[in-house]
């Protein structure tokens, strides 16, 4: 592939190649006239050709005698001549202020690409953009007193098709040009050159200079860092150290590579979505507000950009990304700003702007710290890559500490590999420490909050208590403390007495069916083997016991016990706290969690609601009568409602771990209900507390779990995709009885099915609603992306299934191949 950048050519080059051309040998005196005939043509076939190039690649030139007026409807921009770019007044979301800008608007949304004086405050509905009898393109607004001058000498002007406004003076040469002076985006065939920079917009909506920068530098290296740190703490960059010159640069090019002299910093080469012609495909790579560099594609198949390329790969990588006093953490997948103990947001609707700190500092006495005012708030895993002000050797955490808490300068200190470093406010790079959890940091804040001056009235005026009254404070309040704890204890007692009272008669009196559905019941093994007659009735066996079916009031009630053969040793705590927290999810389709039994060392029993039509299992792959397409798409739904709920919706997010058609049961009305949810990570001997080993079932596994990373509620939106296809298809995602090889792994052959445009074959000769079905799919394979951050969250997944979402086309994952 040839890396080389394309040379321009003007009109004037263009001129001189035809003139150097001339027989001069040929002429003669008597020849001069017919030379200037042939001079004069050649200038003519010049210009003739230049106004081709510019008509048929550039778009017609703008007609300057016509201002623009920001407030007009119909003359306040400038169109290239695909429509695609638009140069003139921009209206600023949610306000009645405009700024001169470039914007992208055939793809769905008016995205702008360019702004010009983006610092000044915006300009009314009044301001002008004229072109003078001096040739000079200037903006006006006399309701602020606006009066600048964009470019002289200017006789003509283009919208060019690639976003590039350009203006010419009366021999056509380029006086002025917006790619010259780049905001915070690259456009198709745009330069950085070395020692230009991309400066990120402050919000989406407010396209004032923000918060970081990219730079081409002169050495051909490619930076970026926040601005109030500077080069010298960037958080990316290419590390292409070149001999230093301007001709170093950066080139965004027609295929969506960013290349540095020619050579590919993308690291992936941009895919073909589309079978359209490439001027329907428009690249643009821009700086964010968040501080990620992404390039993005736009096609007219999509309403939205796609996003082909972004480092850093997370908001949290990016230094700086929260502010002064505060750190990035990820929460569900998604940044979260969180302020330094002491500290609160300075502007809460927008927690990236930073913190400050929210106590006045008390009086420093005789050049110490008053430590009564004080206490030293400890934090693991944080570190800070500020310069502190003084640092010492220690390994001792308390020396670090009590050094911070005793000197009046002192705000933070930093304990990590031996060295107590100690810093003052505000602090720039705090961040969090995955890789090394003997780092920690110490805050120093107020015991009490407190308004403390450093005008504090001196110490010798001080009043203090006298001895006699501290004594008489102390005896009245251990004698009310005494009388209190007393009062209590018999309070509780007979409290105790009644309620205890109170439940043996219920018992006697069997009216505990109130009472289930109020709180999670704790049964006796006694009981429960009186309810399952002696645990004869098995209904299945799963990975963790055996299922028994059962009864109480007299056959009333219906019930399942699940009886536990895997237990973690010294899991009494971890299980009855487990079991209160499942014990409050309601929902219909949950399978309902009754009570339970934790008897001695070995009897751990649940008790379930009883299903009566089996599992989905049955139903699916084992059933005389399948289920018609509107049962399985109202399974579908039943199913992913049960997982938003357990992701989001209860008190305690869960994550199930094990979704499989197994799972997942059917009651009387054949309303699909989860079970097994949130225990497999309790009974697991190897049980860890960020869910390294592999839980699940084969098949239904997240390519994650077989990485050593921490797994997220993304898991279960994989096992949903893969149950989704099986329910859609009535088969198992592998089947080795097939006829054809393809066939064998479901969701292998249902792509290449959606591919081809084929999804009839996967129902047979059934009658389904096509559109319904390609909905379907498509949700299933977006589910089962090997990049958890593909993957859609279960609220969005159910939004596509009910068809109040559009879907795009989803690519083809490529752990089924």
């Amino acid at each position: 592939m040839n890396n080389s950048l394309p040379p321009t050519r003007k009109s004037s080059d263009l001129i001189g190649k035809l003139s150097s051309s001339q027989p001069h040998r040929y002429v003669t005196l008597f020849a001069k006239p017919v030379m200037n005939f042939i001079f004069m043509a050649q200038l003519l076939l010049a210009f003739l050709i230049f106004q081709f190039v510019q008509t048929n690649v550039n778009g017609e030139s703008i007609n300057l005698s016509s201002p623009l007026v920001a407030g007009a409807q119909s003359k306040n921009a400038w169109y290239s001549d695909s429509k695609m770019f638009a140069f003139g007044f921009y209206q600023l979301q949610g306000t009645t202020g405009y700024v001169v800008a470039i914007w992208l608007e055939s793809f769905g949304e008016n995205t702008v690409v360019w702004t010009a004086y983006r610092n000044d405050p915006p300009v009314s509905k009044n301001a002008r953009l004229t072109h003078t009898l001096e040739r000079e393109l200037v903006l006006s607004c006399e309701d602020s007193g606006v009066n600048k001058t964009i470019a002289t000498n200017v006789s003509s002007a283009v919208m060019n098709n690639t976003g590039n406004f350009v203006l010419y003076d009366d021999k056509m040469g380029v006086v002025w040009q917006s790619f010259d002076h780049p905001t915070d985006s690259l456009l198709k065939g745009q330069i950085l050159f070395g020692g230009n920079e991309l400066v990120s917009s402050l919000s989406k909506t407010n396209y004032s200079s923000g918060d970081f920068c990219i730079i081409m530098q002169m050495d051909g290296n490619l930076v970026m860092y926040p601005l109030k740190t500077g080069a010298g703490l960037a958080y990316w960059h290419t590390n292409t150290h070149k001999d230093k010159g301007s001709n170093n640069s950066l080139y965004l090019s027609d295929t969506g590579l960013l290349l540095i002299n020619g050579s590919n910093i993308s690291s992936t080469v941009v895919k073909i979505l589309y079978s359209k012609p490439k001027d329907t495909a428009f690249y643009r790579a821009t700086l964010g507000d968040d501080g990620i560099f992404r390039v993005y594609l736009y096609n007219h198949s999509n309403s939205l950009p796609l996003i082909e390329w972004k480092v850093p790969a997370a908001p949290c990588d990016v230094r700086n990304y929260c502010g002064l006093n505060s750190y990035c953490t990820m929460n569900d997948e998604l940044p979260y700003c969180v302020c330094l103990p002491g500290n609160d947001f300075m502007y809460p609707d927008f927690m990236s702007r930073g913190c400050e700190r929210n106590f006045t500092k008390a009086m420093c006495k005789s050049g110490k710290e008053n430590t009564t005012y004080y206490t030293m708030v400890p934090k693991e895993r944080l570190d800070c890559d500020d310069r502190p002000y003084v640092g010492f050797m220690t390994d001792n955490k308390d020396v670090c500490r009590d050094s911070c808490l005793q000197d009046c300068d002192c705000d933070a200190a930093v304990l990590r590999n031996g060295k107590c470093a100690k810093h003052k406010f505000p602090l720039v790079n705090v961040k969090r420490v995955y890789d090394d959890s003997t780092s920690r940091m110490f805050f120093k804040t107020p015991t009490i909050q407190a308004n403390y001056e450093s005008e504090v009235v001196p110490h010798e005026k001080v009043r203090t208590t006298s001895k006699k009254t501290w004594i008489i404070i102390i005896v009245i309040s251990v004698s009310f403390f005494i009388y209190s704890c007393f009062s209590l204890s018999l309070t509780g007692y007979f409290v105790f007495k009644f309620r205890l009272l109170k439940y043996k008669r219920l018992l006697e009196t069997r009216s505990l069916r109130l009472a289930e559905d109020l709180i999670l019941q704790s049964y006796t093994y006694k009981e429960l083997k009186k309810a399952t007659d002696g645990f004869k009735h098995e209904l299945g066996k799963g990975s963790f016991g055996r299922v028994y079916k059962g009864s109480f009031y007299k056959g009333d009630k219906l019930i399942a016990v699940k009886r536990l053969e895997k237990l973690v040793e010294d899991g009494e705590r971890e299980f009855r706290a487990e079991m209160q927290v499942i014990g409050k999810t309601h929902h219909k389709n949950l399978v309902r969690l009754l009570g339970y039994c934790a008897e001695g060392k070995t009897e751990r029993m649940l008790v379930y609601e009883y299903m009566s039509n089996g599992t989905l299992a049955e139903r699916l792959f084992r059933s005389d009568r399948l289920p018609d397409w509107s049962e399985r798409v109202q399974i579908a739904l039943d199913v992913a409602r049960g997982i938003l709920y357990l992701h989001e919706e209860c008190e305690t997010p869960i994550i199930h771990c094990d979704i499989k058609p197994q799972n997942i049961l059917m009651d009387d009305f054949w309303t699909a209900k989860i079970s097994d949810f949130g225990l497999a990570k309790l009974l697991m001997p190897d049980q860890t507390k960020t869910f390294t080993i592999v839980r699940g079932t084969r098949g239904y596994l997240a390519p994650e779990w077989q990485k050593n990373t921490a797994i997220s509620v993304k898991v279960d939106i994989f096992s949903y995709g893969i149950v989704l296809l099986e329910t859609i298809c009535c088969r198992r995602n592998l089947e080795v009885h097939v006829s054809n090889t393809e066939e064998i792994v479901l969701a292998t052959w249902a792509y290449k099915c959606f591919e081809r445009g084929q999804l009839d074959l996967l129902v047979y000769d059934e009658d389904v609603n096509i559109a319904a079905l390609e909905r379907l799919v498509k949700v299933a394979f977006w589910c089962i992306q090997d990049e958890p951050g593909l993957r859609p969250s279960m609220k969005s997944v159910l939004l596509m299934l009910e068809g109040i979402t559009e879907i795009a086309t989803p690519p083809c994952p490529t752990s089924i191949w």
